[in-house]
């Protein structure tokens, strides 16, 4: 496994990192498209395309140092994965390293989540995502990933945005004004304000790439029409960071398809992205 981005060596350095990459090649509890373990070397190898001079921004926010760690291993199961993911994100918090998890399934933010609520207070997890993964259980798990928000419900305050797939059972655990139908945004702005005031200060970002309309990702597990755009997106992400303090995320769930490398690039380009805007915030010297 290579690192993520084509950047001199020396800026991968854990010692002088930022910000650390956690690889999570983990496919376990998928029930549609598997692949997902795929997804965080597609990532890395796709970052090799990226420029990296972030037009937007006016930087080269590599220069702060992103470190790409070694994968977390292969596991026989969730909860194993979720254990080593929580210990090692732990240790990356106390080294005071933002940290990004690339997914893998969307089972494998909950580690994170977990490690990031016992230190950060008060803390939402903001899910950008097509399902509301709120079930109580399902295939017999507690901890498939259709359940991780159920279970980031019971460390932390959640709130949904791009929703647009959700089962009947899910209905008791939905928190009305922390629920942002992707039907009920589309075309209006004054939502992510909306959105912004049900965050609390400290924030974790977790990112489904369903969220995004499959005209743009269709390489992921479980594909929904009416999803959000590329520049709504960033726009709506770009407020949560200027107002709120984003402590770690992930983006998760990408299937990567052979001959189709443009959703691998958009995951690349987007967790850069993420990167660059919380960077140029918390480090004067690139304000």
């Amino acid at each position: 496994m290579e690192y993520f981005l084509d950047m001199p060596s020396r800026y991968n350095s854990y010692e002088n990192a930022s910000t650390v990459l956690l690889p999570v090649p983990f496919d376990g509890t998928s029930t549609f498209v598997k692949g997902a373990d795929k997804g965080p070397q597609a990532i890395i190898d796709a970052s090799d395309s990226i420029e990296l001079y972030d037009v937007e921004e006016e930087v080269e926010i590599y220069t702060c140092g992103i470190h790409t760690a070694q994968s977390v291993k292969q596991l026989q199961t969730v909860e194993e994965m979720t254990q080593e993911v929580y210990l090692r994100t732990n240790k990356y918090i106390l080294d005071k390293k933002l940290i990004c998890l690339l997914g893998g399934e969307h089972s494998v933010s909950l580690g994170a989540i977990k490690a990031v609520s016992e230190i950060y207070k008060p803390l939402t997890v903001l899910q950008l995502d097509a399902h509301a993964d709120l079930r109580e259980s399902y295939h017999d798990s507690k901890y498939n990933h259709a359940c991780v928000m159920r279970r980031a419900q019971e460390l932390a305050k959640v709130v949904q945005v791009g929703i647009r797939n959700v089962c009947i059972e899910e209905k008791p655990f939905i928190v009305p004004q922390n629920m942002f139908y992707a039907h009920k945004i589309y075309g209006h702005k004054e939502w992510m304000l909306q959105a912004i005031n049900q965050l609390d200060k400290n924030v974790y970002l977790t990112i489904d790439l369903d969220c995004f309309d499959p005209s743009i990702v269709p390489s992921t597990g479980t594909p929904l029409p009416g999803g959000m755009l590329w520049q709504d997106v960033i726009e709506f992400l770009s407020l949560v960071i200027k107002h709120k303090n984003v402590v770690g995320f992930d983006v998760v769930e990408l299937c990567p398809n052979p001959y189709d490398k443009s959703s691998d690039v958009l995951a690349a380009v987007l967790v850069y992205k993420i990167i660059t805007k919380i960077m140029k915030k918390n480090m004067p010297l690139y304000k």
